[in-house]
């Protein structure tokens, strides 16, 4: 049978009235083959929230454990909190509601509790390829206004396809964008967060919008590809292991503690059964006021370990961001054209 674990984790609420544990368990470079025994074993130790999403490719693996765990009555449905994502290929209108019928389909589900826009960037959909390119290796984007996704994604809550909808990767502006043309607020935003990249403008931005904020890679993602040997390592910073030994755990233990103490959920990844204990055990004690500041003094903008820049080069960003920005501006011309014709 399961475990009572889950009993001892904190969940917060929703602007759309849900809760949501807070903390689960990503599987974002979860290896093939793995990730189903990790979801189980997660299960059992008293996880009821998987972090998901289509490019991660092993969407399937983690609906095989969840049915299996829900059918030996480990679990049942209606505990469990899942996120599923849309990814970049899929942002034109039509796209979005098929894009999430097929992670429903992977997952074995009926719903998800959270569907989130993923990335506020839009590649062309090429024969099926996440990351498209052209024959010189450039990322082939398109620019489709955010709230034109976001509306079909308002129908799926509609639908009931979908519970919660949210962002990833977004910031402040590409966030009130959403706010001022949306019916339904989106309730989470999930980015990058640890020490290094304390995120506390953002969060504070999100608070005063109603809109939790989910830290992924909050241990500074060590096994990220694109690591280089002399980049700095959370799990080694010597402020962060001596408050590990002052609480007898260990550095992966400060960290997502840290986030939990900042009203923050977490989803830290791991396919190891031991490691995904131990990360859940970070209930019986919590930081320090003075503690926490110590850590977030630690944040430096250049060592996130996953920005848009790790996805493109930097010509690319930049051209990206000139038509993001072209992209909102002819809204924002055109809306006025409409309010004029209606004076």
């Amino acid at each position: 049978m399961a475990s009572s674990g889950a009993a001892k984790v904190p969940k917060i609420k929703l602007n759309s009235g849900y809760e949501m544990p807070m903390i689960g368990l990503g599987t974002w470079k979860s290896e093939p083959g793995k990730v189903t025994q990790a979801v189980k074993d997660a299960v059992d130790i008293g996880y009821r929230h998987f972090d998901c999403a289509f490019v991660y490719q092993n969407e399937a693996e983690v609906g095989k454990a969840l049915k299996e765990k829900i059918s030996n009555g480990d679990v049942t449905r209606e505990e469990l909190f899942i996120t599923s994502k849309l990814w970049n290929t899929f942002h034109k209108p039509e796209k979005v509601e098929p894009a999430l019928k097929k992670s429903l389909s992977l997952l074995g589900l009926d719903y998800v509790d959270l569907y989130l826009f993923h990335w506020p960037i839009s590649f062309i959909d090429k024969d099926g390829e996440l990351f498209p390119k052209d024959e010189h290796g450039k990322h082939l984007f398109e620019v489709i206004d955010h709230i034109d996704t976001w509306r079909e994604m308002e129908k799926c809550v509609e639908l009931g396809l979908v519970r919660s909808i949210g962002l990833s990767n977004f910031n402040s502006r590409q966030i009130q964008h959403i706010m001022d043309n949306s019916k339904i607020k989106p309730v989470v935003n999930q980015v990058e967060c640890h020490p290094y990249l304390n995120q506390k403008r953002l969060i504070e931005f999100c608070k005063m919008k109603d809109i939790v904020v989910t830290a992924y890679s909050p241990l500074g993602s060590p096994e990220r590809p694109w690591a280089k040997p002399d980049d700095p390592n959370l799990l080694e910073e010597p402020r962060i292991k001596s408050v590990a030994q002052l609480y007898r755990k260990t550095s992966a233990q400060i960290l997502i503690r840290y986030q939990i103490d900042r009203g923050v959920s977490v989803i830290p990844k791991s396919v190891n059964k031991s490691r995904i204990e131990e990360n859940f055990n970070i209930f019986d004690f919590s930081l320090q006021a003075k503690e926490m500041e110590n850590l977030s003094w630690l944040d430096e903008e250049d060592n996130r370990s996953m920005n848009v820049e790790n996805l493109l080069n930097v010509s690319e960003t930049l051209l990206l961001v000139k038509q993001v920005r072209l992209s909102t501006k002819k809204r924002k011309i055109t809306e006025n054209q409409r309010e004029n014709h209606r004076l």
